[in-house]
C-alpha cells in the first residue's frame, strides 16, 4: 500500500466546554468542521451552561490539561491553535509551556473573561498572568470591549476610542489586536485590527438583529485560526473570519434554541475538508 500523500489542515482549541453547545469547544469544533479543518481539543474546564447563563464551572487539573496537549501534539500536530477560557494561573502556565515546547506559531488568543450573559468566567488573579505569559506568545488577541476594559482598567466609550485602546493592548505585549466593537450602540459595528508596525484597519458592517449571538467570540477566533492554518495572511484571515461569522449570525437569526441567547448557525455553508501535501 502506498503511504498517504496528504493530510488535513489541523486546528487545536484549548478552551472550556459549553454544555449548551453554543460556545466554547463545541462552537470551536463546529467552526473547524464548517471551514474544512480537522479539529482537536484540550479542555480547560467544564461548565454547566445553557442559553440563559452559566450555573457552574468545574476546573480541569493543570496536569491533565498538559496530558491532553501532549497526546495531541506529540502524535497529530497542529497548524494553528485557538485559545479560549483559561480560568486559573496554573492553566495559563501550562499553555505557555506548550507554545514554547512545541514551537506553536499560529496562535489566536480569545481572552474569554465575560460570557454573553454577563457571567464572569475568569479569576482576577489570572488576568495579569494571561497578559504576561500569553500576549507576547500569541499571533493575535481578540478581546471584546468588556474584556478590553478589564485588561486596561477603563471603559471604551465609542468607536473613536478603539485605536487608542488597541495601542494600549500592544503596549501590554500583544503582537496584534482585533478589538471587537460590537457592544457599542448604533446601527453599525466597528472592529479594529492593529498589528505592530502596520496602519490600523477598521472593519465595519451593518448590525444584524438577532437574539442568537451566544458564542460569537469563540466562533470568530476559531474561524481566524482556521484561515491562518490554511496559510492566509493575518489581515485576510480576519476579513474572511468576519464574513463567516456575519453570515452565521444572519443564517441563525430566525431559529429558536432555548429561552435565552441562542447559538449561531455554524453550518450555513460548510466546505469540504482541506488537504495539504505531506512533506
Amino acid at each position: 500500500m502506498r503511504p498517504a500523500a496528504a493530510r488535513y489542515v489541523r486546528v487545536l482549541t484549548i478552551a472550556g466546554s459549553d454544555s449548551g453547545g453554543g460556545a466554547g469547544i463545541q462552537a470551536d469544533l463546529k467552526t473547524f468542521s464548517a471551514l474544512g479543518c480537522y479539529g482537536m481539543t484540550a479542555i480547560t474546564a467544564l461548565t454547566a451552561q445553557n442559553t440563559q447563563g452559566v450555573s457552574g464551572i468545574h476546573a480541569v487539573a493543570p496536569e491533565f490539561l498538559k496530558a491532553q496537549l501532549q497526546a495531541v501534539l506529540d502524535d497529530i500536530g497542529v497548524d494553528a491553535v485557538k485559545i479560549g477560557m483559561l480560568h486559573a494561573p496554573e492553566i495559563v502556565h501550562v499553555v505557555a509551556w506548550a507554545i514554547d515546547h512545541y514551537r506553536l506559531r499560529q496562535v489566536v488568543l480569545d481572552p474569554v473573561m465575560v460570557a454573553t450573559s454577563g457571567d464572569r468566567l475568569i479569576e482576577q488573579a489570572t488576568v495579569e498572568v494571561l497578559r504576561r505569559e500569553l500576549f507576547p506568545r500569541a499571533t493575535l488577541i481578540t478581546p471584546n470591549l468588556d474584556e478590553a476594559a478589564l485588561l486596561l482598567g477603563r471603559e471604551i466609550a465609542d468607536a473613536d476610542a478603539l485605536e487608542g485602546a488597541a495601542q494600549a493592548l500592544l503596549a501590554q505585549g500583544a503582537q496584534a489586536v482585533l478589538l471587537k466593537g460590537g457592544h457599542l450602540p448604533g446601527d453599525w459595528v466597528t472592529d479594529l485590527l492593529l498589528e505592530r508596525g502596520q496602519a490600523p484597519v477598521r472593519l465595519q458592517s451593518a448590525r444584524l438583529a438577532s437574539r442568537n449571538v451566544h458564542g460569537t467570540g469563540c466562533t470568530l477566533s476559531s474561524a481566524l485560526a482556521c484561515y491562518l492554518a490554511q496559510g492566509l495572511p493575518l489581515a485576510e484571515a480576519v476579513g474572511r473570519a468576519r464574513a463567516y461569522i456575519l453570515e452565521a449570525i444572519r443564517a441563525g437569526a430566525s431559529v429558536r434554541t432555548g429561552q435565552g441567547h441562542g447559538p449561531l448557525c455554524h453550518g450555513h455553508q460548510p466546505v469540504a475538508m482541506v488537504r495539504v501535501p505531506i512533506h
